[in-house]
């Protein structure tokens, strides 16, 4: 009677598969954007000062499990929660304009890239003289990425673990920052020329958000966005 003494090897199979995607690490990860339409907990803001409200009929929407950006180019979809140390996954699609970010930590006024952290993440093909530091995975203008894995107008994969000082990323499951950032001592350069305060000086709680400056208007697309704040 094998069919009592052995499962099926579909049954095998299936269970190995399951095990498999089942990551520890995962565990307590939630949506932030589990329904379509409009996110409720997030605000729009202006992309060179979050203290700027975007006028109406710019809202950036969900649709099919997609968040998708506004009308309107130069914009930040902004937590009206704060968090301090999390983890966040989320993949993202870019055009071959696309210039995007994740703010991390960063206060409800000024530009999150300077005034908090920026995660950067654009198309090679929006600023061909881009620093290493303001390419994918870069903090912006501050701290460089180790390697440039990301697929131009594909769907990217990221996990950013920030816990105190220690921040570590992953861009399609490799390491690409794993960084302490109380030794980033060094002012970082605004857009108009003056100094921005260092890294190690940045806010150690503070909002998250997306980030849409693609040129031509051209969209930011994001999905499976899970967070999981770490106690």
């Amino acid at each position: 009677m094998l069919s009592r003494r052995f499962a099926s090897p579909f049954v095998l199979v299936s269970a190995l598969a399951v095990a498999a995607a089942a990551d520890p690490a995962d565990d307590g990860l939630a949506p932030l954007f589990p329904k379509d339409g409009v996110p409720a907990g997030w605000t729009v803001r202006e992309w060179n000062d979050t203290a700027k409200k975007v006028p109406a009929g710019n809202d950036w929407t969900v649709r099919d499990g997609v968040l998708r950006s506004g009308e309107k180019r130069g914009t930040w979809l902004m937590s009206e929660r704060e968090y301090a140390d999390f983890v966040l996954q989320f993949e993202v699609k870019l055009t071959e304009r696309g210039n995007s970010g994740v703010a991390l930590r960063a206060p409800m006024k000024g530009d999150p890239a300077f005034d908090g952290l920026e995660f950067q993440v654009a198309d090679f093909r929006y600023n061909t003289e881009a620093k290493d530091s303001e390419l994918t995975a870069g903090i912006y203008r501050a701290i460089a990425p180790t390697k440039q894995v990301y697929k131009p107008t594909e769907w990217n994969a990221v996990r950013i673990e920030l816990k105190g000082t220690h921040l570590k990323a992953t861009v399609n499951g490799e390491v690409v920052q794993d960084v302490d950032l109380s030794t980033f001592d060094q002012p970082v350069k605004r857009h108009d020329g003056t100094d921005a305060p260092p890294v190690k000086d940045r806010p150690k709680t503070g909002h998250i958000g997306f980030q849409h400056l693609s040129q031509n208007n051209e969209p930011v697309l994001i999905r499976n966005a899970r967070l999981k704040e770490l106690r």
